[in-house]
């Protein structure tokens, strides 16, 4: 997947993309203190729109507050702006949106309080995250030997950067043996996510997804939450243990990366037909109408990008 752009911004200016760089440094780098947002923009017959901006915004300031972070250079509404503006800039209609907040300036005590706090937001043209035949035959899962985070050892709420070698570790030894994604377990041993998507059960018509203690409250989680029940199914937060997936009628898994996509098989275990099953396959179809501009929710959900001129962001003393 190519990243590259024309422009990144980074602290209040739009930067060449190869200019866009940190010190070796940075405490962020040594000890992943930073948060970030995982954003998409997609075409629609009005022009660039990026789905659910606010919300993503509002979870990536929340995140930093999680983290420690007393006060920020930029407000929401100027960050908002600043992802309107890279995705302008750059001249893109569907493309994937990186805001980080890392820590920068001080911080070697492993003190949040002894640095400053940083932003950068990056976008670049995006493809299919899971392959263009996850979308119909589903792909292969297992659950990893790693465990989700303890909520009292890594905070799970935050998009914290360095939470995510909790990811790395269960994503490689998943791919390693032969999968295309690893589930985890939270440490009572009940299902809780993915390594970048929520998880949810379909059974008799019911969809079931791990409550919100043990996992990342997910904007494409709340959305396909949403979807469903305006289509008429019922979804239920509740604790899923891993034999439950196996004799569920479908299992997916959501994310603003993956999208809506089947899980074929867990543990070498067929999950319902082996593929797609209609679930799944009807709220994919609301889901990318939604994004495209084609549904009722569409106008809740989507902020339009229009060229906007480029200017530099005043700075302010707190978010």
């Amino acid at each position: 997947m190519g990243m590259q752009s024309k422009y990144i911004w980074m602290n209040g200016e739009l930067v060449e993309f190869g200019k866009a760089t940190v010190h070796f440094l940075t405490p962020a780098l040594h000890y992943g203190v930073g948060v970030f947002e995982g954003i998409r923009s997609y075409s629609t017959a009005s022009g660039p729109a990026i789905f659910r901006l606010a919300d993503h915004v509002d979870r990536l300031v929340d995140s930093a507050r999680v983290l420690g972070f007393r006060s920020l250079p930029y407000t929401s509404e100027e960050i908002l702006e600043a992802i309107k503006l890279t995705v302008s800039a750059n001249g893109f209609d569907e493309c994937y949106i990186r805001p980080v907040i890392y820590l920068t300036d001080g911080g070697w005590n492993l003190n949040v309080d002894g640095g400053k706090p940083a932003i950068g937001i990056a976008a670049w043209e995006w493809t299919n995250y899971l392959g263009k035949e996850a979308l119909e035959k589903g792909i292969r899962a297992n659950i990893s030997s790693f465990n989700r985070h303890h909520p009292n050892v890594m905070m799970t709420k935050a998009k914290i950067t360095g939470n995510y070698a909790n990811s790395f570790l269960a994503k490689t030894e998943s791919v390693r043996l032969g999968f295309d994604e690893a589930i985890l377990l939270e440490p009572q041993g009940y299902v809780a996510e993915c390594t970048g998507e929520n998880l949810f059960v379909v059974r008799r018509d019911t969809l079931y997804t791990p409550d919100l203690a043990p996992v990342l409250e997910g904007v494409t989680r709340d959305s396909i939450m949403t979807l469903a029940q305006d289509l008429g199914y019922k979804v239920k937060e509740a604790p899923i243990s891993r034999d439950q997936l196996y004799t569920a009628d479908e299992v997916f898994v959501c994310g603003t990366a993956a999208e809506c996509i089947a899980l074929r098989e867990i543990d070498f275990r067929v999950i319902g037909n082996g593929s797609t099953g209609p679930v799944t396959y009807a709220l994919q179809k609301e889901f990318h109408a939604a994004i495209h501009g084609n549904h009722n929710r569409s106008k809740e959900w989507l902020e339009y990008v229009t060229p906007t001129e480029q200017r530099s962001y005043r700075r302010a003393s707190s978010a």
